[in-house]
């Protein structure tokens, strides 16, 4: 896994990057992230299979600013010393929530990006994330993000971005441990206890994730549980638009609904249903 995960971060560090502001952007509207790296013929096959106008906005992402930006996140032997992987997102008519289609990406599920996007404030977005190889697909985030605040001229606070990304590393982690459905059902139903029962202390929080792994039947390690409690602690503390992150669950509900639905679904998420069921209300009162 380390070898494929090698050249997948190559968008990352442009969470922190300060960034232009393009005004009169309209739906349909088109950015482009493409990783420095690429050679030519690479980049004009990216662009053609993102079906990018003429005139997309394009954001050249280079590896020495992945190691200067992501060093609070991965090992520098995990960065690598190539920047290729590449994203687009395309501004939606509204309420029309997230839709992630990719394509190379082996690691991280379309939901996990739904979820992480949804907690950075990003919504009613098209989003396709791509490489020439195929690649974990941990890289694209924040440059999915970067890209929808330099389409809508929004700045998303730079603790929800860095939550965002955390969260998505932290899915794609669990889920090679325990599955990446499973992992994001979990992480999607903490998420609505915390909006449920607003929860004050560090204790308060472990119970959560103690007693919610318990009703999906999933069994963490102490090091998981550690992990997942430093992160929903943290989480529970930002500054996030939580009536907007119930809209734009809807997205996530109707797309774990579809695997549900499934042969393959049924058993286990089962009882995911029933979460995603209350989640979008849930979250809408969090902190009302």
């Amino acid at each position: 896994m380390k070898s494929k995960k090698i050249v997948i971060f190559s968008l990352l560090f442009l969470l922190l990057l300060p960034i232009p502001a393009y005004a009169d952007v309209a739906v349909g509207d088109m950015i482009v992230t493409l990783g420095e790296n690429l050679t030519e013929e690479q980049k004009q096959l990216l662009l053609t299979e993102m079906k990018a106008p003429d005139d997309a906005q394009i954001i050249t992402v280079t590896n020495a600013e992945e190691h200067q930006y992501l060093g609070n996140y991965i090992s520098k032997s995990l960065i690598g010393t190539r920047a290729i992987s590449s994203s687009a997102i395309t501004i939606g008519d509204k309420d029309t929530g997230i839709q992630v289609t990719t394509k190379n990406i082996n690691w991280v599920t379309d939901e996990m990006y739904t979820n992480a996007l949804i907690t950075a404030g990003v919504k009613d977005a098209k989003i396709y994330i791509t490489a020439p190889i195929e690649v974990s697909g941990t890289a694209a985030l924040t440059g999915i993000i970067k890209a929808y605040e330099v389409s809508t001229d929004t700045v998303i606070p730079e603790d929800v971005k860095q939550a965002a990304n955390e969260e998505m590393v932290e899915t794609a982690n669990l889920g090679e441990e325990i599955g990446k459905d499973e992992a994001t059902a979990l992480m999607a139903k903490v998420k609505e206890q915390i909006a449920e029962k607003k929860p004050e202390t560090t204790a308060e929080v472990q119970q959560i994730i103690e007693d919610t792994s318990k009703d999906l039947n999933i069994s963490l390690t102490d090091a998981q549980l550690q992990s997942l409690l430093g992160f929903f602690d943290k989480l529970k503390e930002l500054n996030i638009d939580w009536n907007q992150v119930g809209d734009q669950l809807q997205e996530a509900k109707d797309k774990l609904t579809g695997y549900l639905e499934s042969e393959e679904g049924q058993g286990f998420l089962d009882k995911v249903k029933e979460v995603f069921a209350n989640i979008v209300d849930a979250i809408k009162n969090f902190f009302s």
